[in-house]
């Protein structure tokens, strides 16, 4: 059994999976496909984009936009963190319970 076991490392080695563009691991995949499915944002994010918007307002529209992007990136940056740490919690959590 530990020749097939040290088999299938080494064809995984070799033959790393393919996760997509946007993730590097399966847990990042797992978290693409699940914003792409939970994408709501809350009444407080909400505001706090209207507030932003507000407060660039009569700036031009491509220094706008660059705002925007950078500040939609660290938001996604951080919510991406969460839930990968919240997985790795929930899964020590379940192998401490056991």
């Amino acid at each position: 059994m530990n020749e097939y076991v040290a088999v299938l490392r080494k064809y995984s080695k070799e033959n790393p999976p393919n996760y997509g563009s946007d993730a590097h691991s399966i847990l990042e995949m797992l978290f693409v496909y699940y914003h792409e499915c939970n994408n709501t944002d809350t009444d407080a994010v909400k505001a706090a984009f209207e507030d932003l918007y507000q407060r660039m307002h009569g700036m031009p529209l491509r220094e706008m936009d660059r705002i925007v992007d950078a500040v939609c990136t660290l938001c996604r940056e951080h919510e991406k963190a969460g839930f990968l740490e919240g997985v790795k919690v929930g899964i020590q959590l379940e192998q401490e319970i056991i």
